[in-house]
Protein backbone atom coordinates (compact mmCIF):
# COMPACT_ATOMS: atom_id res chain seq x y z
CA UNK A 1 0.00 0.00 0.00
CA UNK A 2 1.39 3.44 -0.88
CA UNK A 3 1.73 6.19 1.70
CA UNK A 4 -0.85 8.26 -0.23
CA UNK A 5 -3.46 5.49 -0.04
CA UNK A 6 -2.74 4.86 3.65
CA UNK A 7 -3.04 8.57 4.48
CA UNK A 8 -6.59 8.60 3.11
CA UNK A 9 -7.49 6.06 5.78
CA UNK A 10 -6.32 8.19 8.68
CA UNK A 11 -8.96 8.78 11.29
CA UNK A 12 -10.09 7.52 14.67
CA UNK A 13 -9.15 3.89 15.24
CA UNK A 14 -9.33 1.37 18.05
CA UNK A 15 -6.14 -0.40 19.11
CA UNK A 16 -5.85 -3.44 21.38
CA UNK A 17 -3.14 -3.44 24.04
CA UNK A 18 -0.76 -6.38 23.76
CA UNK A 19 1.52 -5.31 26.61
CA UNK A 20 2.42 -2.32 28.77
CA UNK A 21 5.68 -2.74 30.63
CA UNK A 22 7.92 -0.46 32.65
CA UNK A 23 11.22 0.13 30.85
CA UNK A 24 13.06 2.30 33.37
CA UNK A 25 12.53 4.60 36.31
CA UNK A 26 9.89 6.67 34.51
CA UNK A 27 9.69 5.01 31.08
CA UNK A 28 7.06 2.56 29.84
CA UNK A 29 6.50 0.78 26.56
CA UNK A 30 3.04 0.11 25.15
CA UNK A 31 2.52 -2.39 22.36
CA UNK A 32 -0.66 -2.12 20.29
CA UNK A 33 -2.36 -4.36 17.75
CA UNK A 34 -4.37 -2.83 14.92
CA UNK A 35 -6.76 -4.92 12.84
CA UNK A 36 -8.99 -4.36 9.81
CA UNK A 37 -9.07 -0.82 8.44
CA UNK A 38 -6.84 0.39 11.29
CA UNK A 39 -4.20 -2.19 10.33
CA UNK A 40 -4.27 -0.92 6.75
CA UNK A 41 -3.97 2.70 7.88
CA UNK A 42 -1.00 2.09 10.17
CA UNK A 43 0.71 -0.22 7.69
CA UNK A 44 1.49 3.03 5.90
CA UNK A 45 2.86 4.76 9.01
CA UNK A 46 6.11 6.55 8.23
CA UNK A 47 8.84 7.26 10.81
CA UNK A 48 8.29 10.73 12.25
CA UNK A 49 4.51 10.72 11.84
CA UNK A 50 2.47 10.77 15.03
CA UNK A 51 -0.81 9.77 16.65
CA UNK A 52 -3.24 11.47 19.03
CA UNK A 53 -3.98 9.27 22.04
CA UNK A 54 -7.22 9.62 24.07
CA UNK A 55 -6.45 9.13 27.79
CA UNK A 56 -9.56 10.86 29.16
CA UNK A 57 -11.36 7.62 30.07
CA UNK A 58 -8.37 5.78 31.54
CA UNK A 59 -8.17 4.96 35.24
CA UNK A 60 -5.96 6.78 37.72
CA UNK A 61 -3.23 4.62 39.33
CA UNK A 62 -3.35 3.93 43.04
CA UNK A 63 -1.87 6.81 45.00
CA UNK A 64 1.10 4.84 46.36
CA UNK A 65 2.34 4.09 42.83
CA UNK A 66 2.29 7.74 41.72
CA UNK A 67 5.59 9.65 41.97
CA UNK A 68 5.39 12.15 44.83
CA UNK A 69 6.05 15.11 42.52
CA UNK A 70 2.96 14.23 40.42
CA UNK A 71 0.44 13.37 43.13
CA UNK A 72 -1.07 16.85 43.45
CA UNK A 73 -2.08 16.99 39.80
CA UNK A 74 -2.79 13.31 39.24
CA UNK A 75 -6.58 13.71 39.42
CA UNK A 76 -6.70 16.67 37.06
CA UNK A 77 -9.13 16.08 34.18
CA UNK A 78 -7.48 15.19 30.88
CA UNK A 79 -9.60 16.70 28.12
CA UNK A 80 -7.28 16.74 25.12
CA UNK A 81 -5.60 13.89 23.31
CA UNK A 82 -1.84 13.57 23.62
CA UNK A 83 0.56 13.28 20.64
CA UNK A 84 3.05 10.39 20.44
CA UNK A 85 5.27 8.89 17.76
CA UNK A 86 5.84 5.15 17.44
CA UNK A 87 9.28 3.63 17.98
CA UNK A 88 8.48 0.50 15.96
CA UNK A 89 5.83 -0.62 13.49
CA UNK A 90 5.52 -4.20 12.20
CA UNK A 91 3.15 -5.25 9.41
CA UNK A 92 2.09 -8.89 9.19
CA UNK A 93 -0.79 -9.96 6.95
CA UNK A 94 -3.92 -8.15 8.19
CA UNK A 95 -2.43 -7.11 11.52
CA UNK A 96 -0.16 -4.16 12.32
CA UNK A 97 1.62 -3.90 15.66
CA UNK A 98 3.21 -0.73 17.00
CA UNK A 99 5.36 0.18 20.00
CA UNK A 100 4.89 3.41 21.90
CA UNK A 101 7.64 4.45 24.32
CA UNK A 102 6.50 7.09 26.80
CA UNK A 103 7.71 8.91 29.90
CA UNK A 104 5.52 9.67 32.91
CA UNK A 105 5.33 13.46 33.08
CA UNK A 106 1.73 14.27 34.05
CA UNK A 107 -1.84 13.04 34.57
CA UNK A 108 -2.26 11.74 31.00
CA UNK A 109 0.87 9.56 30.95
CA UNK A 110 0.10 8.41 34.50
CA UNK A 111 -3.24 7.04 33.29
CA UNK A 112 -1.52 5.22 30.45
CA UNK A 113 0.35 3.03 32.95
CA UNK A 114 -2.97 1.43 33.98
CA UNK A 115 -3.55 -0.13 30.55
CA UNK A 116 -3.34 -3.92 30.54
CA UNK A 117 -3.28 -6.67 27.92
CA UNK A 118 -6.65 -6.85 26.17
CA UNK A 119 -7.65 -3.25 26.92
CA UNK A 120 -8.50 -0.97 24.04
CA UNK A 121 -7.40 2.57 23.25
CA UNK A 122 -8.78 5.28 20.96
CA UNK A 123 -6.12 6.56 18.57
CA UNK A 124 -6.30 9.15 15.79
CA UNK A 125 -3.74 8.79 13.02
CA UNK A 126 -1.46 8.42 11.24
CA UNK A 127 -0.93 12.20 11.29
CA UNK A 128 1.61 14.65 9.93
CA UNK A 129 4.58 14.16 7.65
CA UNK A 130 7.52 11.96 8.55
CA UNK A 131 11.17 11.72 7.56
CA UNK A 132 12.03 11.51 3.86
CA UNK A 133 14.84 9.43 2.41
CA UNK A 134 16.39 11.43 -0.40
CA UNK A 135 17.65 9.61 -3.49
CA UNK A 136 21.42 9.32 -3.41
CA UNK A 137 21.64 9.08 0.37
CA UNK A 138 24.38 6.72 1.48
CA UNK A 139 24.89 7.75 5.12
CA UNK A 140 22.16 8.60 7.65
CA UNK A 141 23.30 10.29 10.85
CA UNK A 142 20.58 9.83 13.49
CA UNK A 143 20.67 12.31 16.37
CA UNK A 144 18.54 11.72 19.48
CA UNK A 145 17.94 14.02 22.41
CA UNK A 146 16.03 12.53 25.38
CA UNK A 147 12.50 11.48 24.44
CA UNK A 148 13.25 12.20 20.80
CA UNK A 149 14.26 8.56 20.56
CA UNK A 150 11.00 6.91 19.32
CA UNK A 151 10.76 8.43 15.81
CA UNK A 152 14.51 8.08 15.27
CA UNK A 153 14.47 4.43 16.32
CA UNK A 154 11.51 3.89 13.99
CA UNK A 155 13.51 5.50 11.20
CA UNK A 156 16.51 3.27 11.94
CA UNK A 157 14.34 0.19 11.51
CA UNK A 158 12.80 1.53 8.30
CA UNK A 159 16.26 2.20 6.87
CA UNK A 160 17.48 -1.29 7.77
CA UNK A 161 14.48 -2.92 6.06
CA UNK A 162 13.75 -0.63 3.12
CA UNK A 163 17.19 0.89 2.44
CA UNK A 164 19.85 -1.68 3.39
CA UNK A 165 22.34 0.17 1.16
CA UNK A 166 22.30 3.17 3.52
CA UNK A 167 24.74 3.15 6.43
CA UNK A 168 23.13 4.51 9.60
CA UNK A 169 24.92 5.83 12.69
CA UNK A 170 23.09 6.91 15.87
CA UNK A 171 24.06 9.52 18.46
CA UNK A 172 21.99 9.38 21.65
CA UNK A 173 22.04 12.19 24.22
CA UNK A 174 20.41 12.95 27.56
CA UNK A 175 21.04 14.86 30.77
CA UNK A 176 22.02 11.78 32.79
CA UNK A 177 22.26 8.01 32.37
CA UNK A 178 18.88 7.58 34.11
CA UNK A 179 17.25 9.90 31.58
CA UNK A 180 18.23 7.70 28.63
CA UNK A 181 14.94 6.26 27.30
CA UNK A 182 16.39 2.82 26.61
CA UNK A 183 14.46 -0.41 27.19
CA UNK A 184 17.66 -2.44 27.50
CA UNK A 185 20.85 -1.03 28.97
CA UNK A 186 24.36 -2.37 28.47
CA UNK A 187 26.49 -3.11 31.52
CA UNK A 188 28.92 -0.42 30.36
CA UNK A 189 28.26 2.52 28.04
CA UNK A 190 31.27 2.87 25.76
CA UNK A 191 32.56 6.33 24.90
CA UNK A 192 32.98 5.62 21.19
CA UNK A 193 30.79 4.25 18.44
CA UNK A 194 29.86 0.63 19.10
CA UNK A 195 27.07 -1.93 18.91
CA UNK A 196 26.68 -1.95 22.70
CA UNK A 197 23.23 -0.26 22.85
CA UNK A 198 20.62 -2.96 22.03
CA UNK A 199 17.98 -0.44 20.88
CA UNK A 200 20.04 0.21 17.73
CA UNK A 201 22.43 -2.76 17.76
CA UNK A 202 19.61 -5.19 16.95
CA UNK A 203 19.21 -3.26 13.69
CA UNK A 204 22.92 -3.35 12.95
CA UNK A 205 23.25 0.37 13.68
CA UNK A 206 26.29 1.47 15.71
CA UNK A 207 25.61 4.17 18.28
CA UNK A 208 27.34 6.61 20.59
CA UNK A 209 25.90 7.83 23.90
CA UNK A 210 26.45 11.28 25.41
CA UNK A 211 25.30 12.60 28.79
CA UNK A 212 25.58 16.16 30.06
CA UNK A 213 26.97 15.00 33.42
CA UNK A 214 29.23 12.26 32.06
CA UNK A 215 27.36 9.46 33.81
CA UNK A 216 27.34 7.44 30.57
CA UNK A 217 29.42 7.59 27.42
CA UNK A 218 30.75 10.92 26.20
CA UNK A 219 30.61 13.79 28.68
CA UNK A 220 28.88 16.75 27.05
CA UNK A 221 26.12 17.50 24.55
CA UNK A 222 25.35 14.93 21.88
CA UNK A 223 26.08 17.54 19.21
CA UNK A 224 29.77 17.19 20.07
CA UNK A 225 29.57 13.55 18.99
CA UNK A 226 27.99 14.57 15.70
CA UNK A 227 30.70 17.18 15.09
CA UNK A 228 33.40 14.66 15.95
CA UNK A 229 32.05 12.13 13.45
CA UNK A 230 31.86 14.73 10.70
CA UNK A 231 35.41 15.85 11.41
CA UNK A 232 36.73 12.28 11.33
CA UNK A 233 34.84 11.58 8.11
CA UNK A 234 35.55 14.85 6.32
CA UNK A 235 36.43 12.97 3.13
CA UNK A 236 32.88 11.57 2.73
CA UNK A 237 30.89 13.27 -0.08
CA UNK A 238 28.50 15.73 1.58
CA UNK A 239 25.74 15.04 -0.95
CA UNK A 240 25.57 11.43 0.26
CA UNK A 241 24.98 12.36 3.93
CA UNK A 242 21.67 13.31 5.59
CA UNK A 243 21.24 14.21 9.25
CA UNK A 244 17.98 13.26 10.97
CA UNK A 245 17.29 14.66 14.44
CA UNK A 246 14.62 14.68 17.13
CA UNK A 247 14.87 16.14 20.62
CA UNK A 248 14.77 19.44 22.53
CA UNK A 249 14.63 22.51 20.31
CA UNK A 250 17.92 23.84 21.65
CA UNK A 251 19.60 20.63 20.48
CA UNK A 252 17.85 20.76 17.10
CA UNK A 253 19.08 24.33 16.60
CA UNK A 254 22.66 23.19 17.21
CA UNK A 255 22.29 20.19 14.89
CA UNK A 256 20.86 22.45 12.18
CA UNK A 257 23.75 24.89 12.56
CA UNK A 258 26.35 22.11 12.31
CA UNK A 259 24.69 20.62 9.22
CA UNK A 260 24.39 24.04 7.58
CA UNK A 261 28.07 24.81 8.20
CA UNK A 262 29.00 21.52 6.51
CA UNK A 263 26.42 22.02 3.73
CA UNK A 264 24.70 18.76 4.66
CA UNK A 265 20.97 18.11 4.32
CA UNK A 266 19.23 17.93 7.68
CA UNK A 267 15.69 17.03 8.73
CA UNK A 268 14.42 17.88 12.21
CA UNK A 269 11.33 16.60 14.00
CA UNK A 270 9.84 19.55 15.86
CA UNK A 271 7.69 19.48 18.99
CA UNK A 272 4.77 21.74 19.85
CA UNK A 273 1.63 21.42 21.94
CA UNK A 274 -0.76 19.92 19.40
CA UNK A 275 -4.25 20.11 20.83
CA UNK A 276 -6.12 18.74 17.82
CA UNK A 277 -3.42 17.27 15.60
CA UNK A 278 -5.27 18.10 12.38
CA UNK A 279 -4.71 21.85 11.91
CA UNK A 280 -7.95 23.20 13.37
CA UNK A 281 -6.74 24.81 16.59
CA UNK A 282 -3.69 26.54 15.01
CA UNK A 283 -1.80 26.11 18.31
CA UNK A 284 1.38 24.49 16.95
CA UNK A 285 2.89 27.21 14.76
CA UNK A 286 6.49 26.93 13.55
CA UNK A 287 8.25 30.04 12.25
CA UNK A 288 9.70 29.17 8.84
CA UNK A 289 11.77 31.02 6.25
CA UNK A 290 10.41 31.75 2.79
CA UNK A 291 12.85 30.52 0.17
CA UNK A 292 14.48 33.33 -1.79
CA UNK A 293 13.42 36.14 0.56
CA UNK A 294 13.92 37.59 4.04
CA UNK A 295 10.31 36.91 4.98
CA UNK A 296 9.04 34.22 7.30
CA UNK A 297 5.70 32.46 7.54
CA UNK A 298 4.05 30.26 10.10
CA UNK A 299 3.54 26.58 9.32
CA UNK A 300 1.72 24.07 11.49
CA UNK A 301 3.71 21.37 13.23
CA UNK A 302 0.82 18.91 12.98
CA UNK A 303 0.13 19.35 9.25
CA UNK A 304 3.30 20.66 7.61
CA UNK A 305 5.52 18.73 10.02
CA UNK A 306 6.40 17.56 12.51
CA UNK A 307 9.43 16.88 10.29
CA UNK A 308 10.90 19.95 8.57
CA UNK A 309 13.94 20.74 6.47
CA UNK A 310 16.24 22.31 9.05
CA UNK A 311 17.16 25.14 6.69
CA UNK A 312 13.62 26.52 6.74
CA UNK A 313 13.07 26.54 10.51
CA UNK A 314 13.67 29.76 12.45
CA UNK A 315 14.81 28.46 15.83
CA UNK A 316 13.85 30.57 18.81
CA UNK A 317 16.51 29.24 21.17
CA UNK A 318 20.24 29.57 21.58
CA UNK A 319 22.39 26.83 20.11
CA UNK A 320 23.62 24.04 22.39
Amino acid sequence: MTQERASRKKGSHTATVLSNVQAGECFWKLRFRFEGEAAQAFAGFRPGQFIQFDTSELAIPSIETIPVALRNGARRNVLLRRPFSFSDVTVESNVTTADLLYCIVGPASLRMTTLREGDTASIVGPLGNGFAVREGTRIALLVVGGMGLPPIRCLAKSLSVEHPDITAVAFIGSRTVNALPLEERPAVFEEDLSLSVPTFATLGVPSMVATDDGSAGHRGPVTECLSQWLQENADRPREEIVVYACGPERMLAAVARIANEKDIDCQVSMERRMACGIGLCQSCAIDCRVAGSDETIYKLCCQDGPVFDAREVVFGTDDA
